[in-house]
C-alpha cells in the first residue's frame, strides 16, 4: 500500500535550516494500522503532509513514497489534486472542527465533497459509515460536539472510498470515552482492509487500535516494531522513556528537552538526555528495527 524510502523535509528560513524529516524508512500495508509516535513537534504530521503535498513552498522533500507504482514525493500537484488527496488517501485532519467551513452545515460541505471525488453516494450514506445520523448534518461546525466534529472529518476523509487513511492527532481536545470511541471506528477501517496511519503522541491509545509502531524523536524514526512487542519491550532508550512516563507506569518524565530541529546535536539525537550513553553514541546509529548502539 504505502512505501516510504528515505524520506527527509527540510524548512529554509532566513539564518536557518529547520531538519523536520530525515531519512525516514517504514511501510504499510492494507488491513493494518501503523502509529506515528513521538513527543509534539518532532516531525510527525510533517511527514503526513509530505505524503499529500500540503507542505508550504518553503519545504523541500526529498526520497521516496510508494503508493503503489505513484511515488508520491515526485508526483505533481496535478496529479496529487486529482488522483490521490481524497480519492488514494483520506486525510482526517487535527482539530477537526477548525478544519470545517464555520458558515455552512456538515451535510453541504459532505456534498461537495462527494460531487468533486465523483461519487454517486448521498451525504446520508456516507454519514451512516462514520457513525453520524442524519440530522447530524445539518448542524453547522459551532454546533458539533467534540465527537461530532470527529465523526465529520471522519465521513468526509471516507468520502472518495480510499484505501489508506491518515488520521493526524484524531484525539486532540477529547475526553477519555470519545478517544477510545475514535480509535474504535479506525480499526473498524483496517478491519474492513483499509490501511491506517495514525500520527499521535498518545500512546493509550496507539496501543488500543495499532498493528505496528513508529517512534520518532528530533525527526527520525528510531524505533520499528509490531505493536505488541514495543508495549511489552520496547528497545530505544527514549521508547522506554515514553512509556515510563504514562500514569498508568512508572508516570516519571524524560529529562531534559529535544534539541532544536535547527541545531542537532551529531550522532544520535536523543545522546543529551540517555543515561545510556558512550563515546560510540557520537556516531549516527542505522536503524535496523531500532536505531540505537545499545539496543
Amino acid at each position: 500500500m504505502l512505501r516510504v524510502e528515505g524520506l527527509s523535509v527540510r524548512f529554509r528560513l532566513p539564518g536557518a535550516v529547520v531538519e523536520a524529516v530525515t531519512d525516514a524508512r517504514f511501510e504499510l500495508r492494507p488491513g493494518r494500522c501503523l502509529a506515528l509516535v513521538g513527543e509534539s513537534g518532532c516531525g510527525k504530521s510533517v511527514m503526513a503532509h509530505a505524503l499529500l503535498g500540503l507542505l508550504p513552498g518553503n519545504a523541500t522533500v526529498t526520497g521516496h513514497a510508494w503508493l503503489g507504482s505513484l511515488d508520491l514525493v515526485a508526483a505533481t500537484e496535478k496529479v496529487l489534486a486529482g488522483q490521490v488527496r481524497g480519492r488514494r488517501i483520506g486525510l482526517i485532519p487535527q482539530s477537526p472542527a477548525a478544519h470545517l467551513t464555520p458558515v455552512r452545515t456538515a451535510r453541504a460541505q459532505l456534498a461537495e465533497t462527494l460531487r468533486e471525488l465523483g461519487r454517486d453516494e448521498t451525504p446520508d450514506e456516507i454519514a451512516a459509515r462514520a457513525g453520524l445520523r442524519p440530522g447530524d448534518l445539518d448542524r453547522y461546525p459551532h454546533q458539533l460536539s467534540g465527537g461530532m466534529a470527529q465523526r465529520v472529518a471522519n465521513a468526509l476523509a471516507l468520502a472518495g472510498d480510499p484505501p489508506l487513511i491518515v488520521a493526524d492527532e484524531p484525539t486532540t481536545g477529547l475526553d477519555r470515552p470519545l478517544v477510545e470511541a475514535t480509535m474504535a471506528e479506525l480499526r473498524h477501517l483496517c478491519d474492513q482492509g483499509r490501511a491506517v496511519l495514525i500520527i499521535t503522541h498518545d500512546l493509550r491509545a496507539a496501543e488500543q487500535v495499532a498493528d505496528d509502531v513508529a517512534v520518532m524523536y528530533a525527526g527520525r524514526i528510531v524505533e520499528l516494531a509490531e505493536a505488541p512487542a514495543f508495549f511489552d519491550g520496547p528497545r530505544h532508550p527514549y521508547s522506554r522513556g515514553l512509556l515510563n512516563a504514562l500514569p498508568s507506569r512508572d508516570f516519571v518524565p524524560i529529562p531534559g528537552e529535544p534539541p532544536q530541529l535547527t541545531r542537532l546535536p551529531d550522532g544520535c539525537a536523543f545522546r543529551p538526555r540517555c543515561a545510556d550513553a558512550t563515546a560510540v553514541c557520537e556516531e549516527q546509529p542505522v536503524l535496523n528495527g531500532v536505531a540505537c548502539h545499545h539496543a
